[in-house]
């Protein structure tokens, strides 16, 4: 296949809108490149190509409820991640797409792509399989961020892959992502119900003023750990989260 018809197939597919214009570009061409060409052409357009991947997308979800009724509640806390990304970058959240409200920007320069699906939790695997099959991102780039009972209280926890652990919004990403469960994901404790509560009805439940605060705290963490996996690395990511103290050994 030569340059030109190349350049040709180039045409066929959707160009990616990000907020930094000129990393954007050349973000596009490589992509496209890499999708439409073989080895020879893409050695036109780029001297590093094996380098290309990490030019490539991360998907960073964050599952929970949509409208005012559930806002703010335990069960939501994956949509407060994604908003607290969401605002130190710099990117909207403003359309909606893959029946989620949906970013686009950069976090450095590595492009990803945010999503707080709006199907409610128990299908947010129907927003998820579908972003992940039109942008064709690998899994081990795709970052979901979910709620936990089985964590204290605003304690995260990092790992590769694994099960759903009874979520069901997790469930509900994995059948749609057909069974596998080999994508990284971000776990937000919010603790146990008191006494016999229903633990339906605990995690519909707001925080306490001092609840807040802590899990502001968290909230920060778990932002910086996300510009660390995307930067240096997940090992690097998981060794920060993982290992961090609690908000009161700190200081």
């Amino acid at each position: 296949m030569n340059v030109a018809t190349c350049s040709m197939l180039r045409l066929q597919f959707p160009i990616w809108s990000f907020t930094k214009p000129l990393i954007s570009t050349r973000f596009n061409m490589r992509l496209l490149s890499v999708r439409n060409c073989s080895a020879s052409s893409i050695s036109t357009t780029t001297t590093e190509p094996t380098k290309s991947k990490k030019n490539e997308p991360w998907l960073i979800v964050g599952l929970g409820n949509p409208g005012k009724k559930y806002a703010a509640t335990r069960h939501n806390v994956g949509f407060e991640m994604v908003d607290a990304i969401a605002e130190a970058e710099g990117i909207s959240m403003s359309s909606v797409s893959f029946k989620a409200l949906f970013g686009k920007g950069f976090i450095g320069n590595v492009p990803v792509l945010l999503a707080k699906p709006q199907t409610f939790m128990n299908l947010s695997g129907e927003s998820v399989g579908a972003i992940v099959s039109y942008y064709k991102i690998p899994l081990k780039q795709v970052i979901v961020i979910f709620d936990d009972l089985d964590l204290p209280f605003a304690k995260l926890r990092l790992l590769p892959k694994g099960g759903h652990g009874g979520h069901n919004g997790m469930k509900s990403v994995i059948n749609h992502l057909k069974g596998n469960s080999g994508f990284p994901r971000l776990r937000i404790g919010i603790g146990r119900p008191p006494g016999k509560m229903d633990p339906i009805s605990f995690v519909l439940r707001q925080f306490t003023k001092q609840e807040r605060e802590e899990l502001n705290f968290t909230l920060q963490h778990g932002l910086e750990a996300v510009r660390i996996i995307l930067l240096e690395g997940f090992d690097k990511g998981a060794t920060f989260v993982n290992t961090a103290k609690k908000i009161e050994q700190i200081g």
